[in-house]
């Protein structure tokens, strides 16, 4: 048995009513509160804008537009709470993820939901220039630009109620596919000028304060003034156009705001000195400091100086790299590792050699993938991340029981670890007999409850169905399919499984729990004509 993820229907369907119609008649009222925080909670309150986020996330995963990778999303999320333990608003609601976008940018969504493009994420040179677009963002988050955004843009909230909830990402779908995602890559265009487009205090604001939670989290305070260095560099060389990066066009950077920013590093820096080493958070206090953190079990990681892995591996590079292949095209990333690793001394570096290998195997090249990753491993026996490329490459390669081997080794020395229950289960589905189906299922299953990934989902239903257990399959296929942006489907699946005659008390009283959290967001999608990839009435609506 296992649990559903977690779905606040009721609150997503007020949510999705307030879209059409209390942001319309705010865009009526001149009517302004003496407190623009409290001005913008009127407007939405926080789980509100908690389920927007939600559902812009699911929406863009509808589309493949999020870079879904337990491995990667574990990196982003550590890094993303370790900033949220440091900052002013650590219990506030947070979520972290990384958008399969080549734009040089970051975005915040509604209820704490931040995003850094792949784009981004490959251009930045260490963990501290990343860290420091994330504090930026947490600052916009923590000091209420976002509310106040909307605030001051009401006679645009109908347009960007609909951005918010993900029915402008599937408006034309019915045109095709490509016409869907032309409309969700404006549509989220609009959300992100509308979120990040702050005012230049607002801006200011949000880079005091993220240098602040930089400092205080143990990274680099220099980092933010020498990203956006690095940024406004690339512009004055004469880029223009186009070339300018989107993070510019979004958060103007002049002289001015540097020095500030680097004025403010200085101030941090000559503090830290005086600070007592060793670690100060007592995790008694943890629980009634901080908001609770999913995957983290000793908080006390969050605030430990930044480190590479234990035999001296960034961490950072290598998921780099891992970001690069996995929002990219294979093929082509193949022959850009091969050219620059034949033609560029300085280019042959573990990360690059690890990126090789990556593309190589998702390319359909596991046995030359091997042939790249065995010297790496020689050099550095124990790091998990190469150990996960090698086993992935041995099961592309056909070399199933040497996959299983590493694998095996691997979740011994990391049991629930995402990433390794994942492409271990994966494997074990994959050309194996009922029993390591349902070993695969076993993996799975504790981590459903801290999920909300679709491939998680996904994987346990084919496992539960490959090991015998069609109902517990279909469950998961349904949550899958929910996670994925595509709540019809999930209720459609859900009422054919309650047809079913040998179902026990216990799973037709979960399934009809979960089509009664469903069925009233479905109909109220249908009733306001709202255009989901699923929605059966799509194809008559104008």
């Amino acid at each position: 048995m296992h649990m559903s993820p977690r779905r606040p229907a009721t609150r997503l369907l007020t949510a999705l009513i307030i879209a059409g119609l209390a942001f319309g008649a705010g865009a009526q009222s001149e009517r302004r509160l003496p407190d623009l925080g409290s001005s913008a909670n009127a407007l939405i309150s926080p789980q509100e804008a908690q389920d927007y986020g939600a559902a812009m996330l699911r929406q863009m995963r509808t589309l493949n537009m999020v870079v879904d990778d337990p491995l990667l999303n574990d990196y982003i999320k550590n890094l993303g709470f370790r900033l949220v333990a440091a900052c002013s608003r650590p219990k506030d609601h947070f979520a972290f993820f990384i958008a399969k976008d080549p734009e040089i940018n970051a975005f915040a969504a509604p209820g704490g939901y931040i995003a850094v493009n792949s784009g981004l994420f490959v251009i930045a040179q260490n963990q501290s220039e990343l860290a420091a677009v994330i504090a930026h963002e947490i600052g916009h988050i923590t000091q209420h630009h976002l509310q106040r955004a909307f605030e001051a843009s009401k006679k645009d909230a109908p347009l960007l109620a609909l951005v918010l909830l993900g029915a402008i990402a599937a408006g034309s779908t019915h045109n095709g596919g490509d016409a869907g995602m032309a409309v969700l890559t404006g549509g989220q265009g609009l959300l992100e000028q509308k979120q990040i487009n702050f005012t230049r205090k607002d801006e200011t604001e949000a880079d005091r304060v993220g240098i602040q939670t930089l400092a205080n989290a143990g990274f680099d305070p220099d980092a933010m003034a020498d990203f956006f260095q690095r940024m406004e560099d690339v512009m004055s060389t004469g880029a223009g156009g186009e070339d300018v990066p989107a993070l510019l066009q979004d958060h103007p950077v002049t002289s001015i705001r540097i020095s500030d920013a680097k004025a403010r590093a200085r101030q941090l820096i000559a503090q830290q000195k005086l600070r007592p080493s060793g670690l100060t958070l007592d995790k008694s206090q943890w629980a009634s400091q901080t908001a609770p953190i999913p995957y983290v079990k000793d908080p006390t990681r969050l605030l430990a100086t930044p480190h590479h892995d234990a035999d001296d591996l960034d961490t950072f590079l290598l998921m780099r790299e891992r970001v690069r292949v996995l929002a990219g095209d294979a093929q082509q990333l193949s022959l850009y590792y091969s050219s620059n690793l034949a033609k560029r001394h300085d280019f042959d570096t573990p990360s690059n050699r690890y990126g090789y290998a990556l593309a190589l195997t998702r390319s359909g090249n596991g046995n030359k993938a091997v042939t790249e990753l065995q010297p790496l491993l020689v050099a550095h026996p124990g790091n998990q991340i190469l150990r996960l490329a090698m086993a992935g490459a041995h099961l592309q390669a056909g070399q199933r029981a040497q996959a299983l081997a590493i694998y095996n080794d691997l979740n011994a020395a990391s049991p629930r670890n995402r990433a390794i229950s994942l492409d271990y289960a994966k494997a074990l589905t994959q050309g194996g007999d009922k029993a390591q189906a349902a070993q695969a299922a076993a993996l799975l299953r504790p981590l459903l409850d801290e999920s909300d990934e679709p491939d998680i989902y996904t994987a346990y239903a084919r496992a539960s169905d490959k090991a015998g257990n069609s109902e517990l399959a279909g469950e998961a296929f349904a949550d899958a399919s929910y996670l994925s942006g595509r709540p019809f489907d999930a209720v459609e699946q859900l009422k054919r499984l309650l047809k079913r005659p040998d179902l026990d008390y216990y799973a037709r009283a979960r399934i009809q729990g979960r089509l009664a959290e469903l069925t009233p967001l479905v109909m109220e999608l249908r009733k306001r004509r709202i255009k989901t990839p699923d929605n059966p009435d799509s194809g008559q609506q104008q």
